[in-house]
């Protein structure tokens, strides 16, 4: 199965700005969801999982909404048959240069400007290129592959880019 990304609007069956029961309703055939906190109060994360791919659904603020959801790649010596797509991309096989050489391709603009964390603004994609498992490196020691990728709202990374 495919988890398809389609920023800045959802990713998989999780659409931004779904409340906690609908983004639970549409992960429900995955398992049993982990929700933080558990005592009552408005959630703030859900932890789930598609199979080997860890998802981690973001009700930041209020809690009221999904505001970011952010998949996971397996791990060192671990497989899957789910591809996380992102036109076209597995974005977990596909070289990262070559994932952001697309990306601007496409007329997006990939902030490098913190390799191990890059993004896109406005997009709202988010990249994790960071890990201590034994993995292929490029020259300069990163992963080749991003560990994880973060779909946001339109506007999630604009602190970030204040930053830059």
């Amino acid at each position: 199965m495919d988890l398809i990304l389609n920023p800045p609007h959802h990713a998989g069956p999780v659409h931004l700005g779904m409340t906690p029961d609908e983004a639970l309703a549409a992960v429900a055939s995955w398992g049993t969801p982990r929700v933080l906190p558990a005592d009552g109060r408005p959630p703030k994360k859900i932890f789930t999982a598609y199979q080997e791919i860890k998802v981690n659904i973001l009700l930041e603020g209020s809690g009221k909404a999904v505001t970011a959801v952010e998949l996971w790649w397996p791990g060192e010596d671990r497989s899957t048959d789910v591809r996380v797509v992102l036109d076209g991309d597995d974005v977990f096989t596909t070289p990262a240069e070559d994932l952001f050489r697309r990306a601007e391709e496409r007329g997006w603009t990939v902030d490098l400007s913190d390799p191990e964390y890059p993004f896109i603004p406005g997009v709202s994609l988010g990249f994790t290129r960071q890990t201590s498992q034994e993995v292929p490196r490029t020259s300069g020691g990163l992963p080749l592959y991003v560990t994880s990728v973060l779909v946001g709202g339109e506007h999630y990374y604009d602190e970030r880019l204040k930053s830059t």
